[in-house]
């Protein structure tokens, strides 16, 4: 999968994309990750990449141009399957958008900054538009840092044990289960016994049973939907 990401502030996402499993994705070669600044390709001088509201308002517009150049610029190499801007008022991101985008080839992620970006960016091309959440970030750095984990850990041989992933929490439209690990017992705190029966059959069926018990308690909007 290629991944290319154009940000003001390519620092932030420094750290996330270079530990765990984004970092081993790309060690083994399933997932080339690049991200580009804007200020790389403006024609203003200093590197400007915004201005005022035609209007008059508070906040700054990331311009049209650098941004227009820079999608141009990676599309002469790259024909990208979608072009996402990651915004407060786009889909909500979810598992099953996820899932979705897991299985495309490349796509390029735009973050916004300030006040965000001129509205004819994201006439002319962008193809979706995601939040990560009802609530405003200073950028879409971080935004786009959860988008790329939680489809990247879907792609085959990125997880040891793929299977993991596919009883994570929403994928079968239920919260995950409570999970336990070694000791037994500790502070006279037990397992549930049928944890330990070895019995793979009455075990998968008391992880079902406490997912959707789980669900109802703590999500009872998923169950309704």
């Amino acid at each position: 999968m290629k991944i290319d990401i154009i940000s003001v502030v390519p620092e932030l996402l420094a750290s996330p994309f270079s530990h765990s499993i984004l970092k081993r994705a790309q060690q083994r070669g399933l997932l080339d990750l690049a991200v580009h600044n804007p200020r790389d390709y403006t024609p203003y001088k200093h590197g400007q990449v915004d201005d005022y509201q035609f209007g008059g308002g508070a906040g700054m517009v990331m311009m049209p141009e650098p941004l227009i150049n820079t999608i141009e610029a990676l599309q002469e190499k790259t024909t990208y399957e979608e072009i996402i801007y990651m915004t407060p008022d786009g889909t909500p991101f979810n598992q099953q958008l996820a899932n979705q985008l897991s299985l495309k080839n490349n796509f390029l992620l735009i973050c916004g900054h300030y006040k965000g970006i001129d509205e004819r960016v994201r006439e002319h091309f962008v193809t979706k538009e995601i939040s990560i959440g009802d609530y405003v970030l200073s950028g879409g750095e971080l935004a786009a840092a959860v988008v790329v984990d939680a489809l990247v850990r879907l792609i085959p041989g990125v997880i040891n044990d793929e299977t993991s992933a596919l009883t994570d929490s929403f994928q079968d439209g239920l919260l995950a289960p409570p999970v336990y690990t070694r000791p037994a017992e500790i502070r006279g705190w037990r397992v549930p016994e049928i944890l330990l029966s070895g019995d793979q059959r009455k075990i998968d069926e008391w992880r079902y049973e406490a997912a959707l018990q789980r669900t109802q308690e703590r999500r009872p909007d998923i169950i309704k939907d």
